[in-house]
């Protein structure tokens, strides 16, 4: 495992205007049927942002990661897949995070970033975006552990200790691949080492 030199932030801005909506706006939209589940959208700091269509080795990773994630987590904890939680300003829908409590605890509201112990996200054609606009918000949140399943460079990206302020972020990320293990950090507690091979999906072409 080795370490990344930190990613420059790029702000989600752009010279023409933007109307921001707040967390309750959207929530509302959706409330009021203006947004529906087939509006692949999701709330990145007051933008509506268009989510990307998966593909199989995407879908691979996401399950995966969540079936080698589960069975260690502690008691008082359980995973969620790409559901909302909310942050402040935005409500992003990661690929797979660990919450707090049981899912009865969510009937009436969605997840904090409070209880939120770790979020996983798969980084294809979103990895530029990952690690810049997602890092920052998660960050902002103050999201303990941010995995990114790197499937471009077959690596995991692990950052920890986010850094709050004016620029939020993270310190350079731990990189793991092949049998690296990495540890699996539940409320500042390690609770497993998972094989980084485990986790990322074979190569497109192992003979070459």
């Amino acid at each position: 495992m080795v370490a990344m030199d930190v990613v420059k932030e790029q702000p989600v801005t752009r010279d023409d205007p933007f109307y921001r909506l707040s967390v309750a706006q959207y929530q509302a939209m959706a409330a009021q049927g203006i947004l529906t589940e087939d509006d692949r959208v999701e709330l990145l700091e007051g933008l509506l942002i268009q989510k990307m269509t998966k593909n199989p080795r995407h879908i691979w990773s996401t399950e995966n990661a969540d079936a080698l994630i589960q069975p260690h987590l502690p008691a008082g904890w359980f995973s969620r897949r790409q559901d909302p939680f909310n942050t402040g300003d935005s409500q992003p829908e990661p690929d797979v995070f660990v919450v707090r409590g049981k899912p009865r605890d969510y009937i009436e509201r969605l997840p904090a970033a409070s209880d939120v112990a770790l979020v996983v996200e798969v980084a294809d054609s979103t990895l530029a975006q990952d690690r810049t606009v997602k890092q920052r918000i998660y960050a902002r949140a103050g999201i303990a552990v941010y995995w990114i399943i790197n499937l471009v460079d077959n690596q995991i990206e692990v950052y920890s200790q986010p850094i709050m302020g004016d620029e939020p972020g993270y310190p350079a990320p731990t990189i793991y691949k092949g049998d690296d293990r990495l540890p699996l950090l539940i409320d500042g507690q390690e609770v497993a080492r998972l094989k980084a091979s485990d986790i990322l999906p074979p190569p497109n072409n192992p003979t070459a």
